[in-house]
């Protein structure tokens, strides 16, 4: 399994926008918009491969000039709880501090709270509807 950074609009990014849909949209009657897909050229794109297939992804989307939003994680779905999203996780950490940033935050699903609470992540507020489901504010100071 090998974690790296993707560019915008490469080969690799169409996989990960794919894997986002099919897990993330989809399910939901969702899609991105185009709009929406040029903005990620500004975000800091993660994704984790096994040879050339793309096993799970998120981005990062600065929010400050000391915070970063993480958006969209995804693990193929037979895969998760093997360990990818944590793998994805902590480069996306690392890549963080790497460049300056001092927290990650996120709107966390409410049914991905504990993996994120494992991770040292905490909730901030409320919860709230998103995309209708039900999410949480976390953040994490790095």
């Amino acid at each position: 399994m090998a974690v790296k950074l993707i560019d915008h609009g490469s080969e690799d990014y169409k996989k990960m926008v794919a894997l986002r849909f099919a897990l993330l949209r989809k399910p939901l009657g969702l899609s991105f918009d185009q709009d929406e897909l040029d903005a990620e050229s500004k975000d800091i794109l993660i994704g984790c491969f096994d040879d050339e297939k793309l096993e799970g992804c998120c981005l990062l989307t600065k929010t400050s000039p000391d915070t970063l939003r993480l958006r969209q994680m995804a693990v193929i779905s037979g895969l998760q709880g093997k360990g990818i999203g944590k793998v994805i996780l902590s480069f996306a950490e690392n890549i963080a501090r790497d460049r300056g940033f001092k927290k990650i935050i996120m709107h966390a699903r409410k049914t991905a709270i504990g993996f994120y609470e494992k991770s040292g992540y905490k909730i901030i507020g409320n919860e709230f509807s998103e995309v209708s489901i039900p999410h949480f504010v976390m953040e994490k100071n790095l």
